[in-house]
């Protein structure tokens, strides 16, 4: 037999929401995307009989990062006390240690945020035709002693890992999201495949000779240049300033449009975001170029 339940929050931080999703303790969902505005004058919800607590899980309206989820039992109480009931606005802080591990780098709360490089060069009279990057980046991997215990000296340096992303660009070329992968060993055939063509990315090949990363496969994907070449992501932290705007992206295979990147200036923007158990150490970043004369 279902029963009248009436939620409405009495304390509210200013981080909490923006909405909520509404569960009882059988598992049955009873509101989605409730807003705060909502629960802070209350929500009148039919449950079971058999629900002795209610979970109100907090959405951070993004991709679902920074969630919290509360449980209140179920009491008995009378309307006319509603009114009485005002939500008050309270902040808590909360304390997370960081770096414990030199296992994990790139994660915090949880959660694989990217780690993100950019560097800026500037050309000198004449336009130039970039060639090729290559990158001075030492990539470390820890391990454990036999006693389970973390230290500094307990690593190797590996050559298969690196930053999984790049993008290039200038005023009015960009190449996209290019998805950075190792050079197949001892597998033309495998290595024939590259570069491909996906949706909203070209995967490309990286390879690392004399301790430098290299990558050459690239081209201007700008569909009209009167477009902005990046938006803002509402959904991303203060640290990521800039998400490549797709919709201006052409990632087919423009056999016959391949625009090299060519101007007085050029941005490199690495980016590692699949994975935390690397430790990448920045050195220093090559761009030969070849002036291009008009």
């Amino acid at each position: 037999m279902p029963k009248t339940t009436f939620i409405k929050l009495t304390k509210v931080g200013s981080r909490t929401g923006p909405k909520f999703d509404i569960y009882d303790d059988l598992g049955n969902i009873l509101a989605k995307d409730v807003t705060k505005s909502t629960l802070k004058t209350g929500i009148s919800l039919q449950v079971d009989n058999a629900v002795k607590v209610i979970l109100i899980k907090s959405l951070d309206g993004c991709n679902g990062t920074c969630t919290n989820t509360i449980n209140v039992p179920i009491t008995t109480g009378f309307f006319s006390q509603l009114p009485n009931i005002q939500a008050v606005s309270k902040n808590t802080a909360s304390l997370w240690r960081h770096l414990t591990s030199p296992i994990m780098y790139n994660h915090f709360y949880g959660n694989i945020e990217p780690y993100i490089i950019e560097y800026p060069f500037a050309y000198k009279f004449n336009d130039e035709i970039l060639q090729n990057v290559k990158d001075y980046t030492k990539v470390y991997r820890y391990f454990q002693d036999e006693g389970g215990v973390w230290n500094d000296n307990n690593r190797i340096e590996i050559d298969d890992a690196w930053f999984n992303k790049a993008v290039l660009y200038n005023n009015q070329q960009s190449t996209g999201i290019l998805e950075l992968v190792p050079k197949p060993k001892n597998n033309l055939s495998e290595y024939g495949k590259y570069p491909t063509y996906n949706a909203e990315s070209k995967t490309i090949v990286f390879t690392k000779s004399d301790n430098f990363y290299l990558y050459n496969t690239f081209w201007s994907l700008v569909k009209n240049k009167q477009i902005p070449l990046f938006v803002t992501d509402c959904c991303s932290t203060l640290s990521i300033d800039k998400l490549v705007n797709q919709a201006n992206m052409d990632y087919g295979k423009r056999s016959f449009k391949k625009e090299p990147l060519r101007a007085k200036d050029l941005k490199v923007r690495h980016i590692l975001d699949n994975r935390s158990d690397v430790h990448l150490t920045s050195q220093f970043i090559v761009t030969p170029a070849q002036i291009s004369y008009k």
